[in-house]
């Protein structure tokens, strides 16, 4: 992350459209995010996560990718994936996904990456599971919405 990330940044924090599959409940100050660039070490051992912007050929930052939760004597982390709205369906986030397992595998030393999603995003879930991640676990009641509570999958990839 750089500081001039921190537009990107700011709108993908604070899209009330994501805050149902994540774990955001208000919004975040500029001043917040502002000191979160500025202090975040990159250091997954420091931190215990590690957030990369992800950007196309062009210099264009497409979206987020993070490890969270990171488990040092387990050798694993959640992994979380927003790719903006104007880059959505032109294949940045297999991309992303590909270029975040190679980086965990090669230079983390990770075991495992997961994720979990909302049964309801199809394109999600069909995109993990044509990268080998493996989803064979329903979480019932998992997701809420402020109205309903929704089923997710549980991802997970061994490297």
């Amino acid at each position: 992350m750089e500081p001039e990330d921190l537009d990107v940044i700011y709108n993908i924090e604070n899209d009330l459209d994501l805050w149902t599959v994540g774990y955001a409940n208000a919004p975040y100050s500029r001043y917040l995010l502002h000191d979160y660039v500025a202090n975040a070490t990159s250091d997954i051992y420091a931190d215990r996560q590690l957030r990369l912007m992800a950007e196309n050929d062009e210099g264009e930052v497409v979206g987020i990718v993070d490890l969270s939760d990171f488990e040092p004597r387990h050798n694993r982390a959640e992994m979380g994936l927003v790719v903006r709205k104007e880059y959505r369906n032109r294949g940045y986030a297999k991309q992303i996904v590909e270029q975040l397992i190679l980086y965990a595998r090669r230079v983390l030393h990770l075991h495992q990456v997961y994720c979990v999603i909302s049964v309801d995003n199809e394109a999600a879930c069909g995109l993990f599971r044509s990268l080998s991640f493996r989803g064979d676990q329903r979480l019932e009641d998992w997701l809420f919405d402020g109205e309903k509570y929704s089923d997710a999958m549980f991802f997970h990839y061994f490297l």
